[in-house]
């Protein structure tokens, strides 16, 4: 049987082109491997290198998508802002 998940977590990469991808994970070591191996989500893929520059654990899987939802409906100000820790 596998050992307990990590905690939930959302997170913002910086692209290449200065672009930013919202995802969310519970392995988010892992997750951000796959991003810089080419293997992670398809917006990544031809945007690479990527970088972490946010991220907020939060209490479980519906929560995670929550605000993985909530940061995607914000404006790029916004997003900037978040990352900046002003929101």
């Amino acid at each position: 049987m596998p050992g307990p998940r990590s905690a939930w977590r959302v997170y913002i990469l910086r692209c290449c082109d200065g672009s930013l991808y919202t995802g969310c994970t519970n392995a988010l070591e892992r997750r951000i491997a796959l991003h810089a191996a080419g293997k992670g989500a398809r917006y990544t893929r031809s945007r690479l290198p990527v970088s972490l520059v946010h991220e907020e654990t939060v209490s479980n899987r519906g929560a995670a998508l929550r605000r993985e939802a909530a940061l995607k409906r914000l404006p790029r100000a916004e997003k900037l802002a978040v990352i900046a820790g002003r929101s």
